[in-house]
């Protein structure tokens, strides 16, 4: 198995990008996170609690937020993602668009640092998790999609314009089909039954039942609880009376993250949050003796995990603190390989951004596209696509670049060679006639 290059107990203080890049790949038994959800507020922690100064703005922005070479990776190497994302700046906004951005280049990271048999729970409500569950249908593939769960509470407020909204998602996948899960560890107390039980001095749950003619007893074996749903109820939000709360403005309650750590994880496996904040997940792992990784951005994070550790597990013990990533020392596994196309060496030196190839190459050939000949007055016609495509081992480099009009780059998709396409486009007449 690979070898973490992180100690147990570790936060890392800044954006959790990097420190997710220097991961090494295969390295966590299970990530459970809870990310901004992209509200369109600004969330500020009680003034007067432990969390003060505790703060994060939940509004996104295509022109600010996103960088372009994101879009330059996910666009060349991650196809399918990117669609995931247009769909969400197309039909809600830009803004989507953005977040969904932010939250894919990390989910790229999330899925290679996970073991095979690992998994990932994300946080999120109504108003992204659609849009978060394409991508992570892209990145993780659909078959590894487990559960939609739905965590319902009852504090918060009411509406008389529409139905009162009150629960989240939680959206469960898995790296594999050879994922670890433990439903028994989860069981809930049975409801109300007329069943009569007995339990033995081992524990055993027992329903006992009499033939009403022969009078004979029968005892069959059953389990102590009922197999957990989807439908978590019974957990509530924190309020400001719980002990528990701290005054960070998202703070979850430690239940929660403790049955998602229970079902999915086995003591001593290693669990990371990447969103960790107040520490809810790291507190959780201790508790139940796993090892944890937290990572956040809030300068009081290792302040607030030292304490809660210290008050609510009794831990004295050195929490590692760092603001440098890690260094990765097996090898460089890309990020959901079966997702890119195919894995090639890129020449040395510097590389140019796809605005920069696009600059280069119209000033090479002007606004002529290069599949059909035909010239066209406004060069954004044109798009940037390979010459031999991706999925046949094709660069990323300015050599295999081409401008394409967006007919031919259909037609192309990554099917054919530029002079493949040129062949094809001849064959159907689509060529511009002045230069055949």
């Amino acid at each position: 198995m690979p070898e973490p290059n992180f100690k147990n107990r570790t936060l890392y203080h800044g954006d959790n990008l990097k420190f997710l890049r220097g991961m090494n790949s295969e390295t966590v038994d299970l990530i459970a996170t809870d990310p901004p959800f992209n509200k369109n507020r600004d969330f500020h922690a009680t003034p007067d609690s432990l969390a003060a100064g505790a703060k994060f703005q939940d509004r996104w922005s295509w022109e600010r937020d996103v960088h372009q070479d994101w879009v330059d990776q996910i666009t060349d190497d991650y196809p399918r993602l990117m669609e995931a994302i247009e769909s969400a700046r197309f039909a809600h906004s830009d803004g989507m668009g953005a977040f969904m951005c932010f939250m894919a280049v990390r989910l790229l990271e999330m899925w290679r640092v996970l073991k095979p048999t690992g998994s990932l729970y994300l946080h999120c409500d109504p108003t992204a998790s659609h849009y978060l569950k394409a991508v992570l249908d892209a990145i993780f593939g659909w078959r590894n999609f487990r559960n939609e769960i739905v965590w319902c509470y009852e504090i918060g407020g009411r509406s008389r314009k529409q139905f009162a909204s009150k629960h989240d998602i939680i959206l469960y996948y898995s790296k594999s089909k050879d994922r670890f899960f433990d439903a028994d560890s989860v069981r809930l107390p049975r409801k109300k039954t007329h069943m009569k039980i007995e339990v033995d001095e081992h524990g055993q749950v027992w329903q006992v039942k009499r033939d009403k003619k022969t009078g004979k007893i029968y005892r069959y074996a059953v389990s102590a609880g009922a197999l957990c749903p989807d439908w978590w109820v019974g957990i509530q939000q924190l309020n400001r009376e719980d002990k528990e709360r701290l005054g960070y403005p998202t703070q979850k309650p430690l239940e929660l993250y403790g049955r998602i750590i229970k079902a999915s994880s086995n003591e001593g496996d290693m669990i990371l949050d990447p969103f960790c904040g107040c520490a809810t997940t790291p507190v959780s792992a201790e508790r139940l003796g796993r090892e944890w990784v937290g990572i956040d951005i809030w300068d009081k994070a290792h302040e607030v995990v030292v304490d809660r550790l210290k008050n609510e597990v009794g831990l004295f013990g050195e929490v590692h603190y760092s603001t440098e990533p890690p260094t990765r020392t097996n090898d460089a596994q890309p990020a959901a390989p079966f997702l890119r196309v195919k894995q090639v060496h890129e020449p040395p030196g510097p590389k140019m951004s796809r605005a920069e190839m696009y600059a280069h190459l119209l000033e090479q050939h002007g606004s002529r596209c290069q599949g059909c000949y035909r010239d066209f007055d406004d060069p954004r016609y044109l798009q940037l696509d390979h010459n031999v495509p991706r999925s046949d081992g094709g660069l990323n480099h300015i050599s295999n670049r081409v401008l394409l009009c967006g007919p031919c780059n259909r037609l192309k998709s990554n099917i054919y060679t530029l002079s493949g396409l040129r062949r094809q486009n001849k064959q159907l007449g689509y060529m511009s006639k002045g230069l055949l």
